[in-house]
């Protein structure tokens, strides 16, 4: 004998089943979808880093061009406290800042 109450309603399974594997597929997709945009978001910051060090780049090329000319060199040598073989240092104490 067989009741109606335990019978199967191959329906609702089916469409249990689909939500099922529809819902697995999402999941698929959620964890790459996620890294791809931390991946994008990484990558644009990393550009900005690239502009700036490009940036800075070229300021030290200019001045390394500066610094090829002899005038320019000296200038810098003479800031930084060095002398030319031969000269007198004089060393003044107590200035005022």
């Amino acid at each position: 004998m067989v009741t109606m109450g335990t019978r199967i309603r191959w329906d609702r399974v089916g469409r249990i089943a689909l939500l099922c594997v529809l819902a697995f597929i999402v999941y698929l997709y959620i964890g790459p979808a996620r890294t791809w945009v931390a991946t994008w978001g990484e990558a644009k910051e990393r550009r900005a880093q690239v502009a700036d060090l490009r940036a800075e780049n070229a300021e030290l090329r200019a001045r390394q061009r500066q610094l090829r000319r002899d005038a320019q060199l000296e200038r810098e040598a003479r800031r930084l406290g060095m002398v030319k073989a031969g000269e007198k240092v004089y060393a003044i104490e107590g200035l005022p800042k």
